[in-house]
């Protein structure tokens, strides 16, 4: 019989990845809050855990390496070593190597000799923190349990469990000898008992069906929930009494009563030690029934009972979807909501009233569905930005700084798709951050600033987009030594007048750097436009601030999500236009002074401020007459605002978002496009391009040629 540990090892896995991100957070947590018992017996749980799932798996190499970095972690959470700078140095380490395992695990790889001496060379520097554990260990436990023994005046100071398998745990991918592999783990498996009953005929067997179930004493000193833990991969299915020891009788009359179709289990708990023969002629006497005040367990008593689903906690009821999953719903959506918009269409057109509120409510629902659908991809910035903690840990000890990092905003939710795609852009920018921005020691001490440098992460909402910020408080960007790079590599011209921003934004030319000379983490000019790059790939926008000798700032603005959006539609011409709503400010008349041939940009008096706008015609080279009236569409992006010129507003329309493709990836003003209910395409505008274009004089026209244009439209 071949058994599939896929789904099984696949959920490992996950749960592994997060378990070391945990430790990692923890381990630097150490840091600031020193002996804190609180996380430091986090980062034994996570340890723990690990070893205890590879166990089940049978992953001998995982958890051979990690009961080293658990024994130490033991020792540490019993007072007994103290965890300094030098151990926490070396516990992130065995963390990243247990997270190297999980990955080639991941990938059904092997370790390769590398792999392996590294493992091996981090286990003996381990090993030198075991060195003084006490030899007389396990008579320490013998004793705590004897004391235990006697205080209770009971025989038996061991766990008793009880397992009846579910008949699917095999089929599921589990193997029920992993589960007492495991618990032999936490301690000593001193007596067992299997149970064959429900093992039917040979010509009945099901050889892919368990019916196999035990009855055992474990002597273990480990907490309740550790033990508990040991059945999370197969409570679902099986039935599961655990009986702590010295527990009253009461507690295994509650057991074999749960099991009376066992009709000799007095004997086995009399084979196994767990009760004596006295203890069980008392379990069936009357005046047993009061033993208990109360109904609660006697002194010293510890009850652990879970009998499938109705044991769980608050934590199963969070479910792992696969990310492909949850991208092919967004897909169906989207379909779901270009067939609403063509069934909505058809019922405005025959006029039927019946027809059109059925319409209306079905494209109600079907924005309900969609803002669910969205919401199950979006998940909080705060985890990708506390990766960055060990980051700047890791740069600063190489580059000799001290930095300290500062996170806000880790609560701002933004797709998932986007998260994945962040991080190494931010990367990028930290690490320059910290290798150029700010200053050594003696240099900011000498300037009047803290020797410790800061490093600042923000993220927020505005205007239907994130905005996540990189600050610092180093030097600053100098644009006199930019300005005159950018002059000698021919970007601009001596005679040329450029903002402060745009002599900032210089550094993303592609080979730019002012660096004088080049460092293990940059300096080489290459980076900055890749960063760019990336970053106008999810449709964002990135920007500089800096004020020399003050700071800098690395400003990126991304879409809340990559797939659907609410849109303001336009037309132009016999073509639509698509703009996201959120970034849709009002909309006015085109006044009749406005409406002539003014050399573009134009600008409109908009309640005593100067408004810019754009022609949309004029921008795509439409040839049709323009209408007697002209409408302005106002638009907000980045804190600029500009208005484009149009013949029709259309109302709002959800927008289904659908990429051009490479042949049109460089085609200015347009983000993408939609199809319309009537199967039409309509072109998304690029509102980011729109204004810079608008509210920038003096660059260079952006448009889009005619025959650009006209390839788009066939």
């Amino acid at each position: 019989m071949t058994i599939n540990l896929d789904d099984a090892l696949h959920t490992f896995i996950a749960e592994s990845r997060e378990l070391l991100q945990q430790m990692e957070e923890a381990l630097l947590d150490m840091e600031s809050q020193p002996n804190d018992p609180e996380t430091i017996n986090a980062i034994f749980r996570a340890a723990h855990t690990i070893k205890g799932s590879a166990g089940l798996f049978g992953l001998d190499h995982i958890v051979a390496f990690t009961h080293v970095a658990e024994s130490v972690l033991d020792r540490v959470r019993n007072n007994e070593i103290k965890l300094d700078e030098a151990l926490g140095a070396l516990l992130l380490k065995a963390g990243d190597h247990m997270g190297q395992l999980i990955e080639l695990l991941a990938r059904h790889e092997t370790p390769d000799e590398a792999t392996t001496a590294a493992g091996e060379a981090l286990v003996a520097s381990l090993e030198t923190y075991l060195e003084t554990a006490p030899s007389h260990a396990v008579s320490v436990i013998d004793e705590a349990r004897h004391d235990l023994s006697v205080a209770s005046g009971v025989a038996n100071p061991n766990w008793h469990v009880s397992l009846r398998f579910g008949p699917d745990v095999l089929r599921q991918g589990m193997d029920p000898v992993s589960i007492l592999r495991y618990l032999s783990t936490l301690g000593e498996i001193t007596a067992i008992h299997a149970v064959t009953d429900a093992v039917p005929m040979l010509a009945e067997i099901d050889p892919e069906a368990c019916y196999l179930g035990f009855e055992l004493a474990l002597a273990s000193l480990a907490a309740p929930a550790e033990i508990d833990g040991a059945f999370d991969f197969v409570r679902d299915d099986c039935l599961i009494h655990l009986i702590a020891p010295h527990a009253p009788l009461a507690d295994y009359r509650q057991m074999i009563g749960a099991l009376s179709k066992d009709p000799d289990m007095r004997q086995v708990l009399l084979a196994l030690g767990s009760l004596n023969a006295d203890e069980i002629a008392r379990l069936d006497a009357p005046e047993e029934t009061a033993e208990t005040n109360a109904g609660q367990p006697e002194a010293g008593a510890e009850v652990v009972e879970t009998t499938g689903k109705e044991s769980k906690t608050a934590e199963t009821s969070l479910i792992r979807v696969d990310a492909a999953k949850l991208d092919q719903l967004i897909n169906l959506v989207g379909e779901l909501i270009i067939a609403g918009a063509g069934a909505s269409m058809v019922a405005r057109n025959l006029k039927v009233p019946s027809l059109i509120e059925a319409t209306t409510l079905v494209s109600r629902l079907v924005e309900d569905v969609r803002d669910s659908a969205l919401t199950l991809r979006m998940v909080q910035i705060g985890a990708t930005f506390n990766r960055f903690r060990r980051v700047v840990r890791d740069v600063a000890k190489e580059i000799g700084k001290d930095i300290e990092l500062d996170i806000r905003g880790g609560d701002t939710e933004l797709d998932k798709t986007v998260v994945e795609k962040i991080g190494d852009p931010l990367t990028h920018i930290v690490r320059n951050s910290m290798d150029h921005g700010i200053e050594p020691a003696d240099v900011r001490l000498a300037a009047g600033k803290p020797a410790t440098g800061q490093l600042r992460l923000n993220a927020f909402h505005e205007s239907g987009s994130i905005v996540i910020e990189v600050s610092d408080d180093g030097g600053g960007l100098k644009k006199d030594r930019i300005l005159k790079k950018a002059i000698e590599r021919g970007l601009v011209s001596e005679n040329q007048t450029l903002s402060d921003k745009e002599i900032f934004n210089l550094v993303f030319e592609p080979g730019f750097s002012t660096a004088e000379q080049v460092s293990k983490l940059s300096g080489r000019g290459v980076g900055m436009d890749v960063v760019k790059r990336n970053i106008m790939a999810l449709r964002g926008t990135v920007d500089i601030e800096s004020v020399e000798g003050v700071g800098t700032t690395v400003r990126i603005r991304l879409p809340l999500t990559l797939a659907i959006i609410d849109g303001f539609m336009v037309g132009v011409g016999t073509a639509s236009y698509v703009l996201p709503l959120d970034m849709v400010v009002e909309c006015i008349e085109l006044p009749p002074s406005s409406s002539g041939h003014e050399p573009t940009p134009n600008y409109l008096n908009l309640r005593g401020g100067v408004l810019p706008f754009i022609r949309l015609r004029e921008q795509f080279e439409v040839s049709a007459p323009a209408p007697a009236r002209e409408n302005v569409v106002v638009v907000q992006y980045a804190g600029q605002r500009a208005g484009l010129v149009v013949d029709r507003l259309m109302g709002e329309f959800q927008t289904v978002i659908k990429p051009l493709g490479k042949v049109f990836s460089q085609v200015r003003g347009i983000g993408g496009s939609t199809i319309l209910g009537s199967g039409e395409v309509a072109l998304i505008l690029d509102i980011p391009g729109l204004v810079k274009q608008v509210t920038t004089p003096n660059q260079s026209a952006l448009g889009v040629g005619q025959e650009q244009a006209a390839s788009i439209k066939e």
